[in-house]
């Protein structure tokens, strides 16, 4: 079985590819099948280290990204898209998978377009409650599709679609609340506030965040998830903000919490505070009440969708970032963390939204596809 994979430019994009991955290789030892070769097709490997783990092989394919603003860069990447189809064309040529998962995202194209060409089995899946360009144009060639979002559903052609959800590792499903709180040196009897900027960070979250730290810290204890890039920074004025603050040990910084220390961390979570990506799917996962901070329409056409879409389901509250300010944030922490009725009525709508099967349900769709290939 040979089973080709691509999407990229985000870890909404990648870490879903990994989860299907880990759940073929799963069905594959259960059923005594032999174990696929799987290759990646992508402008990056995004994280060399999961790749080596789950035996997937990157090949470098180049992608242009068509940016939703007026930008001379947009011409330029047409030739890295082109650069991308040639070589994919010789790639897939050569290796020809007998199957190609797709995640949607600029970096997709070249081998969608050549899987098109070389008439592959196609299965593309959709994370956002609005699709991409990518997954809109391939739904017509694909075999399946997938979408993570019942709003996505009527996107797609009804026959070949099916709402599972988003693929999420299993190394992250589940939340660790036994030695969490030992393990991240934190007060069992305080609420624990977890927030996440995504592996970015999000400027915006921290800035408010840090204008009511201190406050925050005199009722609860904080986990902040910044961003490498942002640590620095947020360090330094964090210190500022707490020196000779008693409480400062309230606050846990983090640029960036590995799986082992995202499990601590969702274990002890009273209230996640978070953008609308594919973090919204690990959160319903985990059956943590939110307060989802979207990023705006001019800066991605689907969050704002996302999170409203989430909200329905009443595992969080909407704020939308234009309107967002210190103070408002402050007020609905504390609206929310006041109210232990309200709390448990959120989780239970965070995990009527949980799909927890959702990368076994692709990977048996796959492995389907390359089975019939060697009848």
């Amino acid at each position: 079985m040979r089973i080709g994979l691509t999407g990229g430019g985000t870890g909404g994009h990648f870490y879903p590819i990994v989860a299907v991955v880990e759940e073929i290789q799963k069905i594959s030892e259960e059923e005594r099948l032999v174990l696929p070769q799987y290759t990646y097709y992508a402008d990056t490997p995004y994280n060399e280290r999961l790749l080596f783990e789950n035996r997937i092989t990157y090949t470098h394919i180049p992608a242009g990204k068509w940016r939703r603003y007026f930008s001379v860069r947009n011409y330029l990447d047409i030739f890295k898209t082109l650069a991308g189809i040639v070589k994919a064309t010789g790639t897939l040529f050569k290796t020809y998978p007998d199957v190609i998962f797709s995640k949607g995202g600029y970096a997709s194209f070249p081998a969608v377009f050549v899987a098109r060409l070389l008439r592959i089995p196609l299965i593309i899946h959709e994370s956002d409650s609005t699709p991409g360009r990518v997954n809109r144009w391939a739904a017509k060639y694909a075999t399946r599709i997938a979408v993570s979002y019942p709003d996505a559903f009527s996107f797609f052609p009804e026959g070949k679609t099916a709402v599972t959800g988003n693929p999420i590792r299993a190394s992250i499903q589940h939340p660790v609340k036994v030695g969490a709180h030992e393990f991240l040196d934190l007060d069992p009897n305080l609420a624990t506030i977890l927030i996440l900027g995504g592996s970015q960070g999000s400027q915006k979250i921290n800035d408010i965040l840090l204008d009511i730290l201190p406050d925050l810290l005199t009722r609860y204890q904080v986990i902040h998830q910044v961003g490498r890039k942002n640590l620095h920074e947020v360090k330094e004025r964090a210190n500022y903000l707490l020196t000779d603050n008693n409480l400062s040990k309230r606050y846990k910084l983090f640029d960036y919490l590995n799986d082992s220390a995202l499990r601590m961390a969702a274990g002890v979570a009273t209230l996640v505070i978070s953008r609308a990506g594919s973090s919204i799917f690990e959160i319903a996962q985990w059956g943590v009440p939110s307060i989802i901070i979207p990023i705006p329409e001019t800066v991605s056409h689907d969050q704002v969708t996302n999170a409203f879409t989430y909200a329905r389901f009443g595992g969080a509250i909407v704020m939308e970032e234009n309107n967002l300010t210190a103070h408002v944030l402050s007020s609905e922490i504390n609206r929310l963390l006041g109210n232990s009725v309200l709390l448990t009525k959120m989780a239970e709508g965070a995990k009527s939204f949980a799909r927890p099967d959702a990368a076994r349900a692709i990977a048996r769709e796959l492995i389907q596809i390359c089975l019939s290939h060697e009848q």
